[in-house]
């Protein structure tokens, strides 16, 4: 989960010392130094504009850049509401074709101002094709039925349903309309404490949908392809059409164009028909003969145009929804192309021919990267073919399990079978051949393919030079797991034994080395902590390796080192191995370790890796400081007494490693560490200048903490180090003794450290996750298995924050139930048989999650009944058997095997027996476990209402399941420059220079949309931190637009109601406030809320944050009943996750208080404020502002409520004559409601008084927090303007912060120290604070 303003975790954990150098040859410049000054000038070529002639439209002109292709401008045109029906065009530039791929600063004559002529070029068959497919687009372009489908990388986005078309406009329109009357009233189920979850409103019909209808049907016709005669006329192909007034008519595409024809359904005549008009477009034809699509398709295009261009845009990678409504099939003669000719002839648009993927993924890995521009053009390419090849591999892998494909050992047992379709190799993830008997058999071989694709991640982002991956698709079917490899030229062709020179083929048997490889891999060993180790092979010899046994190399006919197999790039944990003989450490054994896994392939995580050689350094360095200030002190002794005492032993160093702290004040501590620093490269430099006894400090330093150096700072792991199979030769004895104990300590790091590291940033809400695969993000960033889920929800249990942890002790649940029935499902599904597939999901749905306590199953034979059951069909896909076993489960008999599954796997005891009691036990939903389970497995469900409780029926009927999607795995390519600038900008923010960073940010986005296209996770990041940033500098505009692009890429690339998607849309809300879209604000945050019940429930800590923040709007609206029935809830839900104490709960029993003023109920006012009060004064202290503030106001309400009750008085006394002054009851200005929305969404301004102002951003784990200024100039001028100050100046800061920090040392003279910043950031889990200088 990300807090406010935060980067996301893709481009968090890259941050910090951990990153792996850079293994690519090139020092690599700090971004914001000289690069920008040099490199950056490439891409920031200026813009020109050029004017375009096209047949039958005004000129008009167009803004282009020197480095876009002509092809570009083709894109524009086609895509361009006066031009969109032109497919088969060139650019002419006086006189001359411009060719299609060359960039328009090569092309001669191109400037400011030239005339670019669009000329209609004759059609091939493929042009022709290329245009029908392109009018089908056109006609299809508001019909969602592609991105409910998942197909070609469309999907949904809702956003406007609930903005009414752009921001931007509306903006203007609404400006000044502040009190305007609006319907604030949410629906029942959005309101605090409604039990109800209602599906229908997570994808809400949009009215642009009900497409308007162009034609009735067009279709390839039936006398494709054109006879022999009818080709030398130039025919190319024929089509079908019925017009929405109900005409037939067939119509030539021929090398000139489109034109009617004579033939009919039954009867051939490819004479012209009247009227006889060729048109070069197939639009201009059908605008002559219809005048219904004539009008229709120009509305439809004006739509399309007004449309955000992200909700149109494709994704990089297919993202699936697991709803869908019921959508009418209507014909497509493009979709029915596809299906029949598989798009193999036709892949892409690549003429001829299939792609060789192999060929194309090396290939630009290839390319130079010497400077910016190439290094862009680099990672475009890299990231490109990545997402080409994940797409095609995802459409054969799901071709081999539905049966379309032919395997290449047709004769062997299915499970064995193995396939090639479009240049690419499938295998099924069962063991074949006993190759993992001694590993887990079936289970090791299904899990194998996931740790490779780890390894081949791995290896790609060190990327060395001349070391080579194989492309990798981890694809999950319909229960089946398909890996998806591009193919090493040659490999066909030979034996496996003869291609393998370094490496072993049977798990550390024979094992063979080669020079090259140890040469390559050796570059990679550092990054990836790997050690350069020998083996014995079977003839006793020793071999020499720089990974594991299992990873091999072979040499391709292309003559290209490739490694394979990466299954164990890791070092194996030791937790879930257990060895005969060896102990682990106290900590594991503690906590019921080592345990039997069902499989010996677990591995530790690489952040694990990390995070333990990371703390292993920290502990390097303390060791090292404290040998160096005992030395210093023996050294003071021996000076001043003549005594001889023995120097202190060095034993006592390991009594408490990380203990210096205790005994030596920070500022020596530090000199300490800096002089250690300074010493150990010094050594390392080996210049024979550091003294024998600091030698000896760094070499006892380095034994103490595992290092393979004696000399320098260096922990490696030995990947082979408990593989079976695997022997050492005797001389590496106590290495091998070294590489266990190793093992052991990171097993217990894992368990000692990361986990209890994970529930301390939860209770501190430094993360919050908010379902099912968020948490997941969190484990696997601090490098925790999924395996370990049981022992973070058995510590979450013993916490003693246990209700702080209730939202993550829920979540862990509902994860360890839906995994568990996953692996159950799995296996389920593989014995079903297609025509039963949607009985046996909606059968396993019921049973999983229906009150209902016997549902039946319904057997595909109910809707047909064949005569012959044919009993010998070869091409059935894997392990389908004609199976009915599925049919007979029960719920007790499946929550049974959760509950057993979640013992086995996880090591944790649910205590339920039906999914009803699992909701009562642990207080789960059950529309939350529906969609965590169709998520993981791929479902796709009818959109409507479930009645899960109804003791009577069963839940889901066959109808309600769609579809059955694939769950695919891949590698992700990054940005790397396009990264560094985005860090450069994060920095440039965090010391207060705003408007650098803003530009650095903006160049970062560049270089993201360079590599990426448009539409991609990390310019996510990218344009939410811009919309931030423009907020606080007052721009609401801009950051109104950029925020609405956040939010639909998050709806495009994360999914509907990810978590993330969540976040984005109440920052777009608070946007929308400040720019006075009242009624898009609520309706924003009402999506919020009804997403986060769905999701999660209402008891969420985020829920407090959104709750408030609707609270608030509502105040600033007047309707004050509503406002309080979410800010009570806010601030029930606050005291229950921070504590009755804390300030935020101060700050809440404000709000409240604020509402009561103005429904002028004091005494319910009084009470909130005096419970404010009272925190304030505990916390912070009576001298404090806040609360002197909160007693002002106290005093403030008291006279308030004293004046109306000596009115109420009057009126009794005198009756209706009275004299009565009228009462000011104000309403709250909108200028104060926004104030309050910005403290609580984390933008607090605080006023400094001092001649200079400290800057500096500090991280708290994972929270990114910043301290920005907005300096005040005399006189009412407003400048913008941020000072900053080199740290090592002492400074003088006054301010009105917390008296625990005041009063220490920030009124002195004197730089705060950055643990006093952290307390002040978290006390307040602020992401920024703005210091406005007066």
């Amino acid at each position: 989960m990300l807090l406010n303003g935060d980067c996301p975790e893709s481009l968090k954990k890259e941050e910090g010392p951990t990153e792996p150098p850079q293994e690519n040859g090139l020092d690599e410049a700090e971004p914001g130094e000289e690069t920008t000054g040099q490199e950056v000038i490439v891409i920031q070529d200026t813009g020109f504009s050029v004017k375009i002639l096209a047949p039958g439209i005004e000129p008009f002109s167009l803004q282009v850049s020197p480095q876009e292709m002509v092809q570009e401008i083709h894109q524009v045109l086609m895509d361009r509401e006066d031009t969109c029906h032109r497919t088969c065009f060139s650019l002419h530039l006086d006189g001359n074709m411009l060719d299609h791929f060359s960039e328009l600063r090569s092309v001669e004559g191109l400037q400011e101002g030239s005339v670019l002529r669009v000329v209609e070029e004759p059609y091939t068959v493929r042009e022709a094709r290329i245009h029908v497919r392109h009018v089908r687009d056109l006609l299809k372009s508001l019909d969602p039925s592609d991105a409910f489908n998942g197909v070609d990388c469309n999907s949904l986005s809702f956003l406007s349903v609930f903005t009414d078309g752009d921001l931007g406009d509306s903006g203007k329109r609404k400006k000044g309309l502040e009190m305007d009357p609006i319907d604030c009233t949410p629906p029942e189920y959005i309101l605090p404490g409604s039990r109800e979850r209602p599906l229908c409103p997570l994808q809400p019909q949009n009215r642009d949908w009900k497409p308007l209808q162009c034609l009735k049907v067009l279709t390839m016709s039936g006398w494709n392809p054109p006879p022999g005669n009818r080709k030398m006329h130039g025919d190319l192909m024929y089509l079908f059409v019925i017009t929405a007034e109900d005409r037939q008519v067939s119509i030539t595409a021929s090398t000139r164009g489109f034109y009617l024809n004579q033939s009919t359904a039954y009867h051939f005549n490819p004479k012209p028909a009247s009227p006889r008009f060729l048109s070069h477009s197939l639009v201009e034809l059908l605008n002559q003969i219809s005048p219904t699509f004539k009008k229709n398709f120009a509305v439809l295009q004006k739509k399309r145009v007004q449309r955000h261009p992200f909700e149109r845009i494709a994704t990089p990678f297919q993202v699936y929804s697991w709803t869908a409504p019921q959508a009418e099939h209507a014909m497509d003669c493009v979709r029915a192309e596809d299906a029949y000719t598989s798009r193999l002839g036709y892949e892409e648009h690549i003429p001829g021919q299939t792609r060789d993927w192999n060929e194309e993924l090396q290939t630009t890995r290839e390319l130079p990267r010497k400077n910016l521009p190439e290094r862009l053009l680099r990672e475009r390419a890299i990231f490109k073919v990545h997402s080409d090849f994940t797409a095609a591999a995802t459409r054969g892998a799901m071709a081999v399990i539905d049966g379309n494909v032919m395997a290449i050992n047709p004769s062997e047992e299915t499970k064995m079978q193995m396939f090639i379709w479009n240049n690419i190799f499938f295998s099924l993830g069962f063991d074949v051949r006993d190759h993992y008997k001694d590993f887990g058999g079936d289970v090791a071989a299904y899990v194998a393919p996931a740790n490779d694709l780890n390894g081949v991640r791995t290896y790609n982002a060190v990327d060395v030079e001349g070391l080579y991956t194989l492309g990798t698709v981890v694809v999950d079917y319909r229960g089946y797991r398909v890996t998806a490899q591009s193919i090493i030229p040659g490999i066909l062709e030979r034996d496996q034994e003869q291609s393998v020179i370094y490496g072993s083929i049977d798990f550390g048997k024979t094992v063979v080395s080669h020079p090259r490889y140890l040469e390559l891999l050796e570059r990679t060993s550092r990054p990836l902590k790997i050690l350069r180790h020998r083996v014995l092979n079977d003839r006793d010899e020793e071999v020499e390796l720089c990974s594991s046994v299992e990873c091999k190399g072979i040499i391709g006919n292309d003559g290209r080192h490739y490694i394979l197999d990466l299954l164990r790039t890791f070092p194996p944990d030791l937790n879930f191995l257990p060895v005969p003989g060896e102990r682990l450490p106290e900590e594991c054994t503690r906590a019921g370790f080592p345990r039997t896994h069902r499989h010996k392939l677990c591995c530790l995580r690489q952040e694990l890796v990390d995070a333990f050689v990371e703390h292993r350094y920290l502990l390097f360095m303390k060791l090292a400081a404290l040998q160096l200030m005992q030395q210093k002190a023996s050294k003071m002794e021996n000076s001043t007494s003549l005594e001889n005492g023995s120097p202190p032993s060095l034993e006592s160093k390991s009594e408490d490693p990380l203990g210096p702290e205790g005994s030596e004040e920070e500022g020596g501590n530090a000199s300490g560490l800096a002089k250690v620093k300074e010493l150990a490269e010094t050594i390392a430099s080996d210049d024979g200048t550091a003294d024998p006894r600091s030698r000896e400090v760094i070499r006892n330093a380095c034994k103490a903490v595992g290092s393979i150096s004696s000399t320098a700072f260096d922990v490696r792991f030995n990947p082979d180090i408990f593989s079976p199979g695997v022997r050492f030769p005797e001389s590496c004895q106590e290495e091998v003794r070294d590489q266990k104990q190793l093992l052991k300590d990171a097993a217990a790091f894992l368990l000692s450290c990361q986990i209890p590291g994970l529930v301390k940033d939860c209770t501190d809400h430094v993360v919050l996750p908010m379902d099912g695969a968020t948490l997941s993000e969190v484990m696997r960033q601090r490098g925790i298995n999924m395996r370990y889920l049981g022992k973070v929800l058995d510590l979450v249990l013993r916490s003693p924050a246990r209700d702080q942890l209730d939202h993550i002790y829920k979540i862990g649940i509902g994860e360890l139930i839906t995994r568990s029935a996953k692996h159950i499902f799995k296996t389920y599904l593989q014995g079903v048989e297609l025509s039963g597939l949607s009985a046996a999901i909606s059968h396993f749905l019921n049973c999983f999650l229906s009150s209902y306590p016997n549902p039946v199953a319904h057997l595909p034979a109910d809707e047909l009944v064949s005569k012959k059951r044919n009993r010998r069909r070869r091409n059935r896909p894997p392990g389908a058997a004609d199976n009915t076993a599925w049919a007979v489960m029960t719920p007790q008999e499946l929550w049974k095997n959760i509950c057993q599954e979640a013992k086995n796997y996880f090591d944790f005891t649910l205590e339920c027996e039906s999914v009803d009691q699992a909701v009562e036990t642990y207080g789960l939903q059950k529309i939350t476990l529906l969609r965590e389970i169709s998520l993981k497995t791929g479902i796709q469900i009818l959109l409507e209402e479930y009645s899960f409780d109804s003791r009577h029926k069963p839940a889901f009927t066959e109808e309600d399941v769609l579809n059955i999607f694939p769950v695919v795995k891949h590698v992700n390519p990054k940005a790397s420059d396009a990264f560094h600038f985005f860090q450069s900008g994060q920095a440039k923010v965090q010391q207060g220079f705003l408007k650098e960073g803003c530009e650095l940010i903006n160049e970062a986005l560049n270089l993201f949309n360079n590599v990426y296209g448009a539409m991609h996770v990390e310019i996510c990041a990218c344009l939410r931190l811009l919309a931030r940033l423009h907020y606080i500098m007052g721009d609401y505009a801009e950051a109104l637009s950029n925020q609405q692009k956040a939010v639909l890429m998050s709806e495009r690339v994360m999914g509907i109601e990810h978590p993330n998607t969540i976040q984005e849309y109440m920052h777009l809300a608070l946007y929308c406030f400040a720019s006075s879209q009242l009624s898009t604000a609520l309706s924003l945050l009402y999506r919020a809320r009804y997403l986060t019940l769905l999701v999660f429930g209402e008891d969420h800590p985020e829920m407090a944050l959104l709750d408030n923040n609707i609270g608030l709007v509502l105040h600033g609206v007047m309707e004050y009943d509503l406002s309080l029935r979410f800010l009570e809830n806010a601030l029930a839900v606050s005291t229950k996750y921070h504590g009755p104490k804390s300030l935020k709960v101060a700050l809440s029993h404000h709000l409240v208080a604020r509402v009561y003023e103005s429904k002028a109920e004091f005494r319910s006012a009084l009470q909130h404020e005096k419970d404010g009060y009272t925190i304030y004064k505990t916390q912070l202290g009576e001298d404090h502002e806040k609360t002197k503030e909160s007693s002002e106001y106290l005093k403030c309400l008291t006279q308030q409520a004293v004046a109306l009750q000596r009115t109420m008085n009057e009126i009794y006394r005198n009756g209706s004559s009275a004299n009565i002054p009228p009462l000011k009851f104000t309403a709250p200005s909108m200028a104060s409601v926004l104030e309050q929305l910005n403290v609580i969404n984390g933008i607090l301004f605080i006023p400094l008084r001092a001649p200079y102002i400290w800057i500096q951003l500090r991280t708290i784990p994972e929270i990114q927090c910043s301290l920005l200024l907005k300096w005040r100039m005399s006189g009412n001028s407003t400048k913008q303007q941020a000072v900053a100050i080199s740290q090592g100046r002492k400074l003088c800061l006054q301010s009105n912060v917390p008296p625990s920090l005041s009063t220490e040392s920030l009124c002195a003279a004197g730089e705060p120290s950055g643990q006093q910043l952290c307390f002040l950031l978290n006390r307040y889990h602020f992401s920024f604070i703005v210091c406005i200088y007066e």
